[in-house]
């Protein structure tokens, strides 16, 4: 799943092209069995767009007549202009006579107009931790959330509560940088604090690459992400460890593929 420096890679590309457009038309794909997956969508034609931003995994583009339409990738969603796949589940016709289409072969991702902040149809967005690279994202308020819980820290991450964006590749790759074994259920103000620069520092160098292509993710230019080179943890097992040379190891943690140093990263 494209996790926060895919979206931010994607949002930095649509935001100039979308901002001051004003949506004519709308035609989505519904499936019977994913009512929700364009909640609201008929709410979009004739509405202008003001900006495209982002929190956390999510776009939110703010809209005349306070509303905002949400955008969420999903598993393998992406965005192109003028594209005709089969695939393609949504089409903005645009003003200046591109349509802007979402192609999403899995059917996870999702497009909502809400009223402005009104997220209770989107938990997930509802309950959003603080936002990376922001001072939104305190160290001694992240060491805090980490002492109140019993969860194992990689999961814990990946709940999306104690910072909003870390997802399965950035989580391996943010404990291995603070040396924190993934299932640790005990991280003191330390080492809470080295993760929390570990988690922005390895979110922050990959947005500068535009984010990780494996298969599905590419940017709406249609180019892939240069930062699969660069990771260390993630998808690695087997393979030395840089600091240590131990080889990485894999497990199945909270139902997600973990990989890490055993030596470097003991509990």
């Amino acid at each position: 799943m494209p996790e926060l420096p895919e979206v931010e890679s994607v949002r930095r590309q649509l935001d100039p092209e979308l901002t001051g457009r004003r949506v004519e038309d709308v035609w989505w794909d519904p499936h019977p069995a994913l009512p929700r997956q364009f909640m609201g969508l008929e709410l979009l034609a004739g509405r202008r767009v003001l900006g495209v931003g982002r929190r956390g995994k999510f776009m939110i583009a703010p809209l005349d007549e306070d509303l905002e339409l949400i955008l969420h990738l999903g598993m393998t969603g992406s965005f192109r202009f003028d594209l005709e796949d089969p695939h393609v589940r949504a089409k903005l016709s645009l003003d200046d006579g591109r349509t802007l289409s979402f192609r999403d072969v899995r059917r996870f991702g999702r497009m909502a107009v809400v009223e402005s902040g009104d997220y209770g149809g989107i938990p997930t967005l509802k309950m959003l931790g603080p936002e990376p690279l922001t001072d939104d994202f305190d160290p001694d308020r992240f060491a805090a959330k980490l002492k109140r819980t019993s969860a194992p820290i990689k999961p814990y991450l990946l709940s999306q509560r104690p910072v909003a964006g870390v997802g399965n590749i950035y989580a391996d790759e943010a404990l291995w940088l603070a040396w924190i074994n993934p299932t640790s259920r005990a991280v003191g103000k330390a080492r809470a604090h080295a993760l929390h620069a570990a988690i922005n520092e390895v979110l922050g160098a990959a947005i500068e690459r535009e984010g990780t292509t494996f298969s599905d993710y590419a940017m709406l230019d249609g180019e892939s992400g240069r930062n699969a080179d660069f990771l260390i943890a993630y998808g690695r097992a087997g393979t030395p460890c840089p600091r240590c040379r131990t080889p990485l190891r894999k497990i199945t943690l909270g139902g997600r593929g973990t990989t890490y140093c055993p030596k470097c990263q003991r509990r």
